[in-house]
């Protein structure tokens, strides 16, 4: 059974930085395209960044330039440095494996097949 657990998380002041890792096991790593999303409360879960099997990274504009998005194929793991931090960054993140088939836009939650169980960002004002 394919498994993923986010680490990283924390409370951090504006304009600071944190390191999101994920770990996958229980499957192959290198060929899949990875994501990251974040729900904040009463929020519907959002499209954070994306990595594909190259290494080519996707960013929404919320976090294009502020977050980076890299993946460590012989840790089976995947990363999000987040700096310049906002009160708006404040949810729950999650790491996701993409499908690897049908449509490739890497926004959409429905494109995943296998989800962490998230850890909590807080960003204080």
């Amino acid at each position: 059974q394919v498994q993923l657990v986010e680490s990283g998380g924390g409370l951090v002041e504006t304009g600071g930085s944190l390191r999101l890792s994920c770990v996958v096991s229980g499957g192959t790593f290198s060929p899949y395209a990875m994501g990251w999303f974040r729900q904040a409360p009463g929020k519907e879960r959002e499209y954070v960044s994306a990595i594909n099997s190259r290494g080519d990274p996707y960013y929404p504009t919320s976090v294009k330039g502020r977050f980076t998005i890299s993946r460590d194929n012989s840790k089976n793991t995947v990363y999000l440095q987040m700096n310049s931090m906002t009160p708006e960054d404040t949810a729950v993140y999650y790491c996701a494996r993409h499908r690897d088939y049908g449509p490739r836009t890497y926004m959409r939650p429905g494109e995943y097949d296998y989800w962490g169980q998230g850890t909590q960002v807080t960003v204080s004002s």
